[in-house]
């Protein structure tokens, strides 16, 4: 909806608070113990919906829309990219090693292509179109990229602690009327979740 009225800061606040509760649905379903094969295959819903379609949506409000029927059909192409590459990671997960993805994560997808298209009236026209076909194909590949999963903090913690510096500022400058209550409570809960992530990591070590 913020795509299709050409606001897309808060389409991408949304986007990211959707990056927040990506890192923690899977751990939580795990401390309490309710992880199920149901759950795994709505998450991938879930994921395709928020970085696969929304992100193509931004993109062609904001890029495609200029060619009509063939620029929707072009902004189509990288949810559907996307969930190919979901289904081939939820076929092979068993097989898949800690360290590394085959292809580009439809979440780190999204959120580049989500940065790129809010910034995209101050750079080059060039760049959305490119990154958007470079993205698609680098979801499909069969590129080693590295997962992180080693690392204490949620996967997505540097992205969200400039997203976090970035929502103080604007409560700061007394703009937070503009945007999506929702943020208030993601905000909150997601500070709240890393800092239990590293009282338990910190536990963890110490008891070894």
């Amino acid at each position: 909806m913020y795509s299709a009225v050409g606001d897309y800061k808060n389409a991408a606040i949304l986007i990211l608070i959707g990056m927040m509760l990506d890192s923690m649905d899977g751990r939580i379903a795990r401390m309490l113990r309710v992880q199920s094969d149901f759950g795994k295959e709505l998450d991938s819903l879930a994921d395709i919906v928020t970085f696969g379609v929304a992100p193509a949506m931004m993109a062609y409000y904001a890029y495609f829309s200029a060619f009509g029927v063939v620029g929707m059909a072009i902004s189509g192409l990288f949810p559907l990219f996307g969930a190919y590459r979901l289904a081939r990671f939820n076929i092979n997960a068993v097989k898949s090693s800690l360290k590394y993805f085959t292809g580009v994560p439809i979440t780190a997808g999204g959120g580049i292509l989500t940065f790129l298209t809010l910034f995209h009236g101050k750079m080059p026209s060039i760049i959305l179109p490119v990154a958007f076909f470079v993205i698609c194909i680098l979801m499909v590949s069969t590129i080693k990229i590295p997962s992180l999963k080693e690392v204490p903090l949620p996967k997505y913690g540097i992205i969200i602690t400039l997203f976090l510096g970035y929502a103080i500022y604007i409560v700061f400058k007394k703009e937070h009327h503009r945007f999506p209550y929702f943020i208030y409570v993601a905000i909150p809960l997601y500070i709240t979740f890393i800092g239990y992530q590293l009282v338990r990591t910190k536990r963890k070590n110490s008891s070894k």
